[in-house]
């Protein structure tokens, strides 16, 4: 394989702030597929939340993706906090079950968190900056 000229990024690659190929910003500056990383960010959630752990989803969509726009690293990175802040209160409302107060809790937060992190995906989708309330913003 030989090298690009000189001054021409790597096959592949392209330069910074350069909207790839065939994809071009809507009226909100973002691109077909920025929209949907940023979607992607909130349903993995739901997606990972089959084998229990629902931040994982948002975690690889920040590691994957979040490098490449301001706009997917937000999304993964607000969705990240809300899925550890709900697994947070759904430990508190285990604990409390043992005072009878968490079996009232436990779905509540369950329905909490589905309705908000369907919310958060729709709106994320049509390329809105979604932020979840209730959130404790631990990474940033």
């Amino acid at each position: 394989m030989s090298q690009p000229p000189f001054g021409q990024p790597p096959y592949g690659q392209r330069p910074y702030g350069q909207t790839p190929y065939g994809q071009t910003p809507g009226p909100d500056g973002l691109t077909p597929d920025e929209r949907t990383w940023g979607g992607a960010a909130h349903w993995s959630a739901l997606v990972a939340a089959f084998v229990a752990l629902s931040f994982l989803g948002p975690l690889l969509v920040l590691l994957l993706r979040g490098g490449t726009s301001p706009y997917v690293r937000q999304q993964s990175v607000e969705s990240l906090n809300f899925q550890i802040s709900i697994l947070i209160y759904g430990v508190v409302s285990l604990v409390l079950a043992l005072a009878l107060v968490g079996f009232l809790l436990l779905p509540v937060v369950g329905l909490v968190w589905l309705v908000f992190t369907v919310i958060g995906s729709v709106r994320s989708a049509r390329g809105e900056l979604y932020r979840y309330p209730l959130t404790i913003r631990m990474v940033s």
